[in-house]
């Protein structure tokens, strides 16, 4: 059986695939003892090139997921797509962490492990190779791939942004 972070979250009404990434149990020591709460992480995609990344907490889970799909919702960036890779090489960083995106040839399959995978999975990238350089948290590497895709540009954004034909560019 999967573990639930492997199974995207899906409603009938939404087009969005929502995967949880990391569930954190928080705890806040006050003069009567301790305020426990839970964050949650969450990626959400429409598999066509958007995502979002989210985080959320709240006293109980489901509401720390819902809070953080809500806040994915709202930061939803359109990735430049390849077919189904990406169209250039690109480090992303966030924190200490580090994570390198390079494009692969047809029938490679997502090469990245957990945090990274949810990401470019959510996004719709089907053919990837990813290495991650700099810390292993959950947070910092999933919003390290999150900055590295939203560097992405394809060879027609940058001809029309120097004023030049994509013949030219490529």
């Amino acid at each position: 059986m999967a573990k639930r972070e492997d199974r995207p979250m899906r409603e009938p009404q939404d087009e969005f695939v929502r995967k949880l990434i990391a569930v954190n149990r928080v705890t806040k020591v006050v003069k009567g003892g301790r305020n426990m709460r839970f964050s949650a992480l969450v990626v959400v995609g429409d598999e066509k090139g958007s995502v979002g990344l989210g985080m959320g907490k709240a006293q109980e889970i489901p509401e720390a997921i819902e809070k953080a799909v809500a806040a994915g919702k709202r930061n939803l960036v359109k990735i430049s797509l390849d077919n189904n890779t990406i169209p250039h090489q690109v480090i992303g960083k966030f924190g200490r962490g580090v994570v390198l995106l390079m494009p692969a040839v047809p029938g490679t399959g997502v090469i990245a492990g957990g945090p990274v995978r949810a990401v470019l999975e959510a996004a719709g990238i089907k053919d990837i190779r990813t290495k991650s350089l700099g810390s292993s948290n959950p947070i910092n590497s999933s919003k390290a791939t999150w900055d590295g895709l939203k560097q992405l540009r394809s060879a027609a954004e940058i001809a029309a942004l120097r004023g030049k034909a994509v013949e030219e560019i490529l």
